[in-house]
């Protein structure tokens, strides 16, 4: 009797053993259904690739989240709402969007950009945006003679910036008294550029500038050297602009390669 009862223990100790394994898997066990905490991993992660801190307080609301998603899923299956054409209409598009998602993460994974690109595409818009950079103001009207009259205005003394702020069509550099900013003149439209460039400092237009936006009056306000960023400071940018450029011409490649009747 001793000896059976000895038995029944060391089972029930090992049987308890093994269970512990699986018990530690599961975040809960809702209306007799474990739940697994590979969902709430899964919530974890997207909320850490948002950028998101991942604290005790979050990983609180995590666990209830699932949970309460164990317990509306249940509901919906109990309803027999599994079977309607509607939810494996949109079963089959989530599908679609989440193997299109890991193909496209698969493939930036084999192809990552390289310091080498990188370095290449910096030098490449520094090279296009090196040289002197113009600080211009502008007004935009619609017509030649309102241009006409606002030059003469300004001649007599009246304040560029005023009738810029009242006139201008350009609602970005009207509210600014006409400032443009600092900008590479190539940046501009052609008739702009060649104006803007044959001016002196603190000079204006003697005669509007006809472009396909309006009529320009245009004053340049100073000229320096071009400021470019360092190499440092836009990497993490240029990098995930070359990124897109690949996936893009990965997607291109794809349909150019598809039968398509």
């Amino acid at each position: 009797m001793k000896k059976q009862l000895l038995s029944g223990l060391v089972a029930a100790a090992m049987l308890g053993t093994l269970a512990l394994p699986v018990s530690a898997q599961n975040l809960a066990i809702v209306n007799g259904k474990a739940v697994p905490k590979a969902r709430a991993e899964v919530l974890k992660q997207q909320v850490e690739r948002s950028g998101r801190p991942v604290t005790p307080e979050v990983e609180s609301q995590i666990k209830e989240e699932v949970i309460a998603r164990e317990i509306f899923m249940q509901e919906a299956k109990k309803r027999g709402l599994e079977a309607s054409a509607d939810y494996k209409a949109q079963m089959d598009l989530a599908r679609q969007t989440i193997l299109i998602r890991e193909l496209f993460a698969d493939f930036q994974k084999k192809n990552p950009v390289t310091d080498a690109e990188i370095k290449a595409e910096y030098d490449k818009f520094a090279a296009a945006n090196s040289g002197k950079e113009y600080k211009a103001s502008h007004i935009l009207v619609e017509k030649e003679d309102e241009a006409k009259a606002i030059i003469e205005s300004i001649k007599k003394g009246a304040k560029f910036e005023d009738i810029a702020q009242k006139q201008s069509k350009d609602p970005g550099s009207g509210a600014r008294g006409g400032d443009l900013d600092w900008a590479n003149p190539a940046s501009y439209v052609a008739e702009f550029t060649e104006a803007l460039i044959k001016l002196e400092k603190g000079k204006m237009t003697d005669a509007p500038v006809k472009s396909q936006f309006g009529w320009h009056v245009i004053r340049l306000d100073d000229t320096r050297q071009a400021q470019l960023p360092k190499l440092e400071d836009v990497k993490a940018q240029v990098s995930q602009q070359l990124q897109q450029q690949k996936l893009a011409k990965f997607q291109e490649d794809l349909r150019a390669k598809a039968k398509i009747e």
